[in-house]
């Protein structure tokens, strides 16, 4: 798809939309970068082309860099995107913790969740105990092996490492709405990617994986892949009754 894409800050980030189009869909896109930190702002580029491709409206939400408040503000974002019809979530790194912990307490709240998820390069394990993290610690260029520990620790406060919310792969997976993973196979956080998709296919959940070589291929092939997942899921949407 092509076409004009439109940015305009909205109540809780930037809001990125096709020009022109009757849009009916939403994508609330988390942002994350390797320092457990970013913008929204950072996150406006991926959400133009996922707009383009998909022709859907994306929201580029801003969240506070603590927890439990970081997911209080998604999931204030996340109402804000229902209201509007059938959605999505996405999110990378930090963001894709987020949102997998969104999903977990929609499930547990019994309210409407997202048509699907995607997750990229998700951080799913506060406690840091993966094998990958020493195993592709040379061969990872994005991450500081040291400084890790100290980020999440700033992050996570005086929250529970193994807290299903913080360390969505800690927690009780069955339930949850059909989710797409992405990693590279050189980076350091891999293991929690692996391990969720294990997880949650053992626990009856539509798992996509896809592995790539290393970020740059990841970079170059995983858009492609994720407006496809989103464009099937989020159409059954508009034609099959959401859970509730």
């Amino acid at each position: 798809m092509a076409g004009e894409i439109h940015v305009e800050e909205g109540p809780f980030g930037p809001e990125v939309r096709p020009v022109g189009a009757a849009v009916e869909r939403t994508v609330l896109y988390l942002h994350g970068d390797p320092r457990l930190a970013g913008t929204p702002q950072d996150a406006v580029p991926t959400a133009r082309e996922l707009a383009r491709h998909t022709g859907y409206a994306v929201v580029c939400a801003r969240y506070r860099l603590h927890f439990p408040e970081a997911l209080e503000d998604v999931y204030a974002a996340w109402e804000h995107c229902r209201d509007r019809g059938p959605a999505a979530v996405a999110g990378k790194r930090l963001g894709g913790g987020l949102a997998a912990g969104l999903l977990l307490r929609l499930r547990d709240e019994g309210a409407t969740p997202p048509s699907c998820a995607v997750l990229s390069s998700p951080v799913l394990d506060f406690t840091l105990g993966a094998s990958s993290l020493l195993l592709n610690a040379a061969a990872d260029r994005t991450l500081d092996a040291e400084a890790l520990p100290v980020r999440a620790a700033a992050y996570a406060g005086t929250t529970p490492r193994s807290q299903p919310l913080l360390s969505p792969l800690h927690g009780n997976l069955h339930g949850l709405p059909p989710i797409q993973l992405h990693a590279a196979g050189t980076e350091m956080l891999l293991d929690d990617t692996l391990s969720l998709a294990t997880r949650a296919a053992h626990s009856g959940v539509e798992v996509d994986m896809r592995i790539y070589e290393d970020s740059s291929a990841q970079g170059l092939r995983q858009l492609e892949a994720t407006a496809a997942f989103l464009r099937t899921w989020c159409s059954t949407a508009l034609v099959t009754p959401q859970r509730t």
